[in-house]
């Protein structure tokens, strides 16, 4: 055996195998352990959330479960363990990088910083940040935040987004910061903000789970449209080739828009209500283009 650093760690690589050639990396991690650790969201419906008991579900870990087979397939392990652990938006990159979990199967945006960290699988959804507010409430735009409440979640871009907005570029707002998505929630929930800025798979996912889904709108124009996928450690070959030629089968066979079907149209657990989010144009174009561009490159694209 051999020791070979990746990300920072340094991995008991095996010499074994798998279509003639040695395993190295994140593949010689799993063989050498006899399981593959995913990374996954507890409130990131309909991409990653929990249900309880450890029990996680959702559109991207459904992607990755098919991912999981693929791995079982490459190094003839059909007896593979999956593990997960739940990761946040502050430590889901350093845990990938560190070696703590093998995929991130929750709801990070792709971006040229985030690149220089991490690989991203080719996109699987497209993210517009928008606004989640009460019923009630008279808010319809971002220019109309000035003096308001905002709450969004650590580690996140929204407001990053917002703040670059021309349109809120002399607005002053409160910004409250949620540890987590459901955290943020309560905030909003609560009365404590007027509006939660978010992503609007989160937002449509938290609203459909709330105890009155009817009690809340999605509501703005979008600040960002921005490629979201599975992310992975880089610089990691015979990983990405697994990983990304499973995405790319998915797509190819339709099981991809399936499964978006599924989460995205259709009634989900806990409360078998839909977030009513049929595929858009902008997600029909990369599963028609596959491709793993970041968000700067994507809007310049578009």
């Amino acid at each position: 055996m051999k020791l070979h650093w990746l990300g920072g760690v340094a991995w008991l690589c095996v010499a074994m195998g798998a279509h003639a050639q040695n395993l190295d990396g994140t593949l010689a991690k799993i063989k050498a352990s006899g399981k593959i650790v995913i990374g996954t969201r507890d409130a990131s419906a309909p991409l990653a959330y929990s249900i309880g008991a450890g029990h996680y579900i959702g559109y991207h870990v459904d992607v990755c479960k098919r991912v999981v087979e693929a791995i079982k397939t490459e190094l003839k392990m059909p007896g593979l363990v999956t593990e997960y652990t739940l990761v946040t938006s502050q430590n889901r990159l350093p845990l990938l990088m560190n070696g703590t979990i093998d995929l991130e199967c929750g709801s990070t945006n792709n971006n040229a910083t985030r690149q220089q960290q991490v690989a991203f699988a080719p996109t699987t959804y497209v993210v517009n940040v928008r606004m989640l507010v009460p019923a009630s409430s008279t808010l319809t735009s971002i220019s109309q935040l000035g003096g308001k409440n905002l709450v969004t979640t650590l580690g996140t871009t929204s407001v990053q987004h917002l703040r670059k907005n021309e349109r809120s570029a002399n607005l002053k707002y409160n910004v409250v910061y949620g540890k987590d998505h459901s955290d943020s929630f309560l905030v909003l929930e609560s009365g404590r903000a007027d509006a939660m800025v978010m992503d609007d798979n989160v937002l449509a996912g938290l609203k459909a789970s709330a105890k009155d889904p009817a009690a809340f709108k999605i509501v703005g124009e979008s600040l960002s449209e921005e490629p979201c996928a599975i992310v992975y450690r880089k610089d990691d070959a015979g990983f990405k080739k697994v990983v990304d030629g499973t995405v790319k089968s998915l797509m190819r066979s339709g099981e991809l828009a399936k499964l978006y079907a599924q989460w995205f149209v259709a009634p989900i657990p806990p409360r078998n209500v839909s977030v009513g989010m049929p595929m858009s144009a902008a997600l029909k174009n990369a599963i028609a283009n596959p491709n793993d561009r970041p968000a700067e490159a994507y809007a310049l694209a578009k």
